[in-house]
């Protein structure tokens, strides 16, 4: 059984700087054809205004995580999520026993985690967002690392 823990504004950042704009149906398509996951989480800040887009990413298939957000300065929206993702895959561990994980984020700030999984003898795999902003704490890790730099094009609008 795997699971999918997305680091929204991690990969929507990412895809952004590399000039793509994340079609999240036909992303959600290409997770379940690629690596048949049992749950796909998503981690994204909470912000009131959208609501619609939350529910539309409900019912494609998403399992939302939501955090609230808050503003930082005039108007940058700050809804950093990774303390919920850690949480989340080490509960999926404990829980269900999970033994395969995909993380998608180049935040090194899940090294922890990833080391954790990997000491427990799980499977883990990281899909990038960005190669030229992978951490190089993730890359000096035992992990399998793709970019989804050449995949973009298959789930962008």
């Amino acid at each position: 059984m795997t699971n999918i823990y997305i680091d929204a504004s991690n990969l929507h950042l990412s895809s952004k700087e590399l000039g793509f704009e994340i079609n999240y149906k036909k992303f959600i398509g290409w997770l379940r054809q690629k690596y048949k996951p049992t749950y796909i989480y998503l981690f994204i800040g909470f912000v009131p205004n959208n609501k619609n887009t939350y529910k539309k990413l409900s019912r494609l298939g998403y399992n939302l995580i939501l955090k609230d957000a808050v503003i930082v300065g005039s108007k940058k929206i700050k809804g950093n999520c990774d303390t919920e993702i850690v949480l989340q895959m080490c509960l999926d561990f404990f829980d269900n026993s999970k033994k395969d994980f995909i993380l998608i984020s180049g935040d090194g700030d899940f090294k922890c985690v990833v080391d954790f999984l990997i000491n427990k003898n799980s499977n883990v795999l990281v899909l990038a967002p960005n190669s030229h902003r992978c951490s190089i704490l993730l890359k000096r890790t035992s992990i399998r690392i793709t970019y989804l730099n050449n995949h973009y094009h298959k789930f962008s609008t």
